[in-house]
Protein backbone atom coordinates (compact mmCIF):
# COMPACT_ATOMS: atom_id res chain seq x y z
CA UNK A 1 0.00 0.00 0.00
CA UNK A 2 1.52 3.52 -0.78
CA UNK A 3 1.14 6.54 1.50
CA UNK A 4 0.99 10.10 0.47
CA UNK A 5 -0.75 12.36 2.86
CA UNK A 6 -1.46 15.26 0.25
CA UNK A 7 -3.17 13.22 -2.00
CA UNK A 8 -5.17 11.71 1.16
CA UNK A 9 -6.18 15.14 2.03
CA UNK A 10 -7.17 16.14 -1.31
CA UNK A 11 -10.36 13.44 -0.42
CA UNK A 12 -10.47 14.00 2.75
CA UNK A 13 -10.09 15.68 6.44
CA UNK A 14 -7.34 13.72 7.54
CA UNK A 15 -7.83 12.92 11.65
CA UNK A 16 -4.88 12.53 14.04
CA UNK A 17 -5.13 10.61 17.34
CA UNK A 18 -2.90 12.36 19.62
CA UNK A 19 -1.38 9.75 21.48
CA UNK A 20 -4.02 7.16 20.00
CA UNK A 21 -6.88 7.14 22.12
CA UNK A 22 -7.16 6.68 25.91
CA UNK A 23 -9.13 7.13 29.00
CA UNK A 24 -10.71 5.16 31.73
CA UNK A 25 -8.40 1.98 32.04
CA UNK A 26 -6.70 2.55 28.74
CA UNK A 27 -3.60 4.33 28.62
CA UNK A 28 -2.17 6.61 26.23
CA UNK A 29 0.70 5.86 24.06
CA UNK A 30 0.59 2.08 23.58
CA UNK A 31 -0.47 -0.40 20.46
CA UNK A 32 -4.33 -0.78 22.14
CA UNK A 33 -4.68 2.72 22.19
CA UNK A 34 -4.09 2.75 18.76
CA UNK A 35 -6.05 0.24 17.46
CA UNK A 36 -8.77 1.85 19.27
CA UNK A 37 -7.99 4.90 17.37
CA UNK A 38 -7.75 3.26 13.81
CA UNK A 39 -11.01 1.77 14.85
CA UNK A 40 -12.88 5.15 15.80
CA UNK A 41 -12.22 6.80 12.45
CA UNK A 42 -8.17 8.23 12.89
CA UNK A 43 -6.27 8.24 9.28
CA UNK A 44 -2.90 9.02 11.65
CA UNK A 45 -1.91 8.12 15.27
CA UNK A 46 0.79 10.54 17.12
CA UNK A 47 3.64 8.94 18.76
CA UNK A 48 6.03 10.38 20.71
CA UNK A 49 9.54 8.51 21.42
CA UNK A 50 11.94 8.52 24.16
CA UNK A 51 15.67 6.81 24.64
CA UNK A 52 16.42 4.20 27.25
CA UNK A 53 20.23 4.25 28.65
CA UNK A 54 21.07 1.89 26.67
CA UNK A 55 20.02 3.22 23.51
CA UNK A 56 16.21 1.52 22.62
CA UNK A 57 14.12 3.45 22.16
CA UNK A 58 10.43 3.35 23.68
CA UNK A 59 7.08 5.07 22.85
CA UNK A 60 6.60 7.38 26.10
CA UNK A 61 5.89 11.08 26.38
CA UNK A 62 9.46 12.22 27.62
CA UNK A 63 9.40 13.58 31.62
CA UNK A 64 5.34 11.87 32.02
CA UNK A 65 6.64 9.26 33.83
CA UNK A 66 4.88 10.36 37.42
CA UNK A 67 1.62 10.74 35.38
CA UNK A 68 1.93 7.50 33.09
CA UNK A 69 3.67 5.53 35.91
CA UNK A 70 3.43 6.70 39.08
CA UNK A 71 7.03 6.26 39.64
CA UNK A 72 9.75 8.84 40.43
CA UNK A 73 11.57 7.38 37.44
CA UNK A 74 13.39 8.80 34.61
CA UNK A 75 13.56 6.05 31.62
CA UNK A 76 16.49 7.77 29.70
CA UNK A 77 18.24 6.53 32.78
CA UNK A 78 16.78 3.25 32.48
CA UNK A 79 17.78 -0.34 30.79
CA UNK A 80 15.26 -1.93 28.30
CA UNK A 81 15.47 -4.83 30.69
CA UNK A 82 13.90 -2.51 33.38
CA UNK A 83 11.68 -0.32 31.11
CA UNK A 84 9.91 -3.51 30.08
CA UNK A 85 9.05 -4.35 33.73
CA UNK A 86 7.18 -1.15 33.79
CA UNK A 87 3.70 -0.92 33.82
CA UNK A 88 1.33 1.80 32.88
CA UNK A 89 -1.22 3.47 35.51
CA UNK A 90 -4.97 4.13 34.41
CA UNK A 91 -6.61 7.20 34.58
CA UNK A 92 -6.89 7.53 38.07
CA UNK A 93 -3.41 6.05 38.97
CA UNK A 94 -4.08 2.39 39.60
CA UNK A 95 -1.87 0.24 37.52
CA UNK A 96 -2.79 -1.87 34.17
CA UNK A 97 -1.16 -4.68 32.53
CA UNK A 98 -0.16 -2.50 29.92
CA UNK A 99 3.66 -2.11 29.06
CA UNK A 100 5.34 -0.09 27.42
CA UNK A 101 6.13 -0.63 23.91
CA UNK A 102 9.42 -0.19 21.65
CA UNK A 103 9.14 2.02 18.68
CA UNK A 104 10.00 -1.72 16.69
CA UNK A 105 7.07 -3.10 17.75
CA UNK A 106 4.67 -0.10 17.09
CA UNK A 107 6.26 0.53 13.46
CA UNK A 108 5.58 -3.30 12.90
CA UNK A 109 1.98 -3.37 14.53
CA UNK A 110 1.30 -0.30 12.44
CA UNK A 111 3.01 -1.49 8.86
CA UNK A 112 0.95 -0.45 6.05
CA UNK A 113 -2.40 0.60 8.26
CA UNK A 114 -2.31 3.97 8.59
CA UNK A 115 -0.02 7.70 8.73
CA UNK A 116 1.78 7.50 11.32
CA UNK A 117 3.78 11.25 12.83
CA UNK A 118 6.68 11.23 14.93
CA UNK A 119 6.67 13.88 17.55
CA UNK A 120 9.40 14.54 19.76
CA UNK A 121 11.37 13.72 17.10
CA UNK A 122 14.06 16.76 17.29
CA UNK A 123 15.13 14.86 20.32
CA UNK A 124 16.48 11.51 18.84
CA UNK A 125 16.47 12.09 15.02
CA UNK A 126 18.99 10.11 13.69
CA UNK A 127 17.86 7.09 15.51
CA UNK A 128 14.30 7.63 14.88
CA UNK A 129 15.36 7.80 10.95
CA UNK A 130 17.16 4.33 11.15
CA UNK A 131 14.54 2.54 12.84
CA UNK A 132 12.30 4.24 9.91
CA UNK A 133 14.29 2.63 7.18
CA UNK A 134 14.75 -0.33 8.69
CA UNK A 135 10.98 -1.03 8.80
CA UNK A 136 10.57 0.33 5.36
CA UNK A 137 8.08 2.95 6.58
CA UNK A 138 9.37 5.87 4.70
CA UNK A 139 6.16 6.73 3.10
CA UNK A 140 3.82 5.95 6.31
CA UNK A 141 5.73 8.56 8.64
CA UNK A 142 5.59 12.22 8.98
CA UNK A 143 8.29 13.53 11.21
CA UNK A 144 7.34 16.64 13.16
CA UNK A 145 9.32 19.05 15.23
CA UNK A 146 10.52 22.99 15.67
CA UNK A 147 12.13 23.90 12.28
CA UNK A 148 15.74 24.47 14.54
CA UNK A 149 18.79 23.80 12.16
CA UNK A 150 20.27 21.21 13.63
CA UNK A 151 17.17 19.33 13.07
CA UNK A 152 16.61 20.43 9.56
CA UNK A 153 20.36 19.53 9.01
CA UNK A 154 20.06 16.02 10.04
CA UNK A 155 16.96 15.37 7.96
CA UNK A 156 18.44 16.66 5.03
CA UNK A 157 21.66 14.59 5.48
CA UNK A 158 19.62 11.10 6.83
CA UNK A 159 16.15 11.58 5.46
CA UNK A 160 15.56 13.99 2.94
CA UNK A 161 12.66 11.64 1.28
CA UNK A 162 10.58 11.51 4.80
CA UNK A 163 7.47 13.82 5.30
CA UNK A 164 8.61 16.94 7.54
CA UNK A 165 6.06 19.09 8.99
CA UNK A 166 7.44 22.26 11.29
CA UNK A 167 5.82 23.44 14.22
CA UNK A 168 5.35 26.97 14.35
CA UNK A 169 3.91 29.43 15.66
CA UNK A 170 5.01 32.88 13.53
CA UNK A 171 6.37 32.22 9.97
CA UNK A 172 9.32 34.78 9.85
CA UNK A 173 10.10 33.52 6.36
CA UNK A 174 9.84 29.76 7.66
CA UNK A 175 7.53 28.16 4.90
CA UNK A 176 10.13 30.52 2.03
CA UNK A 177 13.29 28.89 3.85
CA UNK A 178 11.65 25.75 4.07
CA UNK A 179 10.83 25.11 0.11
CA UNK A 180 14.49 25.91 -0.26
CA UNK A 181 15.99 23.34 1.66
CA UNK A 182 16.98 19.68 0.63
CA UNK A 183 13.68 18.52 2.74
CA UNK A 184 10.62 16.86 2.04
CA UNK A 185 8.25 19.89 2.99
CA UNK A 186 4.49 18.93 3.07
CA UNK A 187 3.32 21.29 5.36
CA UNK A 188 3.25 23.18 8.74
CA UNK A 189 1.56 22.89 12.29
CA UNK A 190 0.11 26.00 12.58
CA UNK A 191 -0.09 27.43 16.87
CA UNK A 192 -2.04 30.41 16.84
CA UNK A 193 -3.60 31.80 19.91
CA UNK A 194 -6.03 34.03 18.09
CA UNK A 195 -7.93 34.91 15.04
CA UNK A 196 -5.79 38.00 14.39
CA UNK A 197 -2.70 35.75 13.96
CA UNK A 198 -1.45 35.08 10.55
CA UNK A 199 -1.22 31.84 10.59
CA UNK A 200 -5.32 31.46 11.55
CA UNK A 201 -5.98 33.66 8.52
CA UNK A 202 -7.39 32.06 5.33
CA UNK A 203 -4.60 34.14 3.00
CA UNK A 204 -1.67 32.53 4.49
CA UNK A 205 -3.73 28.72 3.96
CA UNK A 206 -4.37 30.03 0.26
CA UNK A 207 -0.60 30.53 0.12
CA UNK A 208 0.52 26.96 1.73
CA UNK A 209 -2.23 25.44 -0.66
CA UNK A 210 -1.10 27.49 -3.47
CA UNK A 211 2.15 25.97 -2.86
CA UNK A 212 1.15 22.50 -2.34
CA UNK A 213 2.00 22.16 1.66
CA UNK A 214 -0.67 20.69 3.92
CA UNK A 215 -2.16 23.10 7.12
CA UNK A 216 -2.34 20.87 10.18
CA UNK A 217 -4.68 22.40 13.06
CA UNK A 218 -4.69 20.75 16.46
CA UNK A 219 -8.18 20.95 18.54
CA UNK A 220 -5.84 19.12 21.66
CA UNK A 221 -6.10 21.12 24.88
CA UNK A 222 -2.72 20.90 26.63
CA UNK A 223 -3.36 23.23 28.93
CA UNK A 224 -6.34 25.63 28.89
CA UNK A 225 -3.35 28.59 29.47
CA UNK A 226 -1.32 27.60 26.06
CA UNK A 227 -4.26 28.33 23.42
CA UNK A 228 -3.08 26.14 20.24
CA UNK A 229 -5.95 27.32 17.56
CA UNK A 230 -7.60 30.53 19.31
CA UNK A 231 -10.43 28.10 21.39
CA UNK A 232 -11.50 26.52 18.45
CA UNK A 233 -10.92 23.09 20.48
CA UNK A 234 -12.23 19.44 21.51
CA UNK A 235 -12.89 21.02 24.66
CA UNK A 236 -15.57 24.03 22.77
CA UNK A 237 -16.85 21.67 20.60
CA UNK A 238 -18.09 18.81 23.44
CA UNK A 239 -19.29 21.69 25.68
CA UNK A 240 -21.77 22.43 23.20
CA UNK A 241 -20.33 24.22 19.93
CA UNK A 242 -19.17 21.57 17.53
CA UNK A 243 -19.42 23.59 14.47
CA UNK A 244 -17.18 26.46 16.41
CA UNK A 245 -14.67 23.55 17.75
CA UNK A 246 -14.26 21.12 14.76
CA UNK A 247 -16.48 22.30 12.06
CA UNK A 248 -14.49 25.42 11.06
CA UNK A 249 -11.43 23.78 11.79
CA UNK A 250 -12.23 20.67 9.18
CA UNK A 251 -13.86 23.78 6.69
CA UNK A 252 -10.47 25.48 6.84
CA UNK A 253 -7.81 23.16 7.18
CA UNK A 254 -6.49 19.48 6.17
CA UNK A 255 -5.33 17.84 9.13
CA UNK A 256 -6.66 18.09 12.58
CA UNK A 257 -5.14 16.54 15.36
CA UNK A 258 -7.42 15.53 18.19
CA UNK A 259 -7.98 13.68 21.83
CA UNK A 260 -11.54 12.69 20.72
CA UNK A 261 -11.32 11.13 17.20
CA UNK A 262 -14.31 8.85 18.25
CA UNK A 263 -16.72 12.44 18.10
CA UNK A 264 -14.90 14.00 15.33
CA UNK A 265 -15.08 11.70 13.31
CA UNK A 266 -18.74 11.04 14.06
CA UNK A 267 -19.39 14.89 13.52
CA UNK A 268 -17.56 15.47 10.02
CA UNK A 269 -19.36 12.13 9.10
CA UNK A 270 -22.84 13.44 10.35
CA UNK A 271 -21.94 16.92 8.47
CA UNK A 272 -20.62 15.62 5.85
CA UNK A 273 -17.51 17.76 6.49
CA UNK A 274 -15.61 14.78 6.46
CA UNK A 275 -14.81 14.21 2.37
CA UNK A 276 -13.88 17.21 -0.12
Amino acid sequence: MKFDIREAAKERVILCAHRGVWGGNIPCNNILAYDIALSQGADMVEIDVTMAADGELFIFHPGMEQRHLALDVHLEKMTTAEIKELRYCNYDGVPTEIPLNTLDEVLEHLKGRCFINVDKFGDHPAEIIEKIKRHDMKDQIILKCAPGESQLATIEKYAPDIQFLPIIREDNGIHEMLKKRNINYIGSELLFTNMDSELAGEEYRDKMHRDGKLCWVNTIVYNYKAVLSAFHSDDTALAGNPEFGWGWCADNFDIIQTDWVGAVSQYLDKTGKRWR
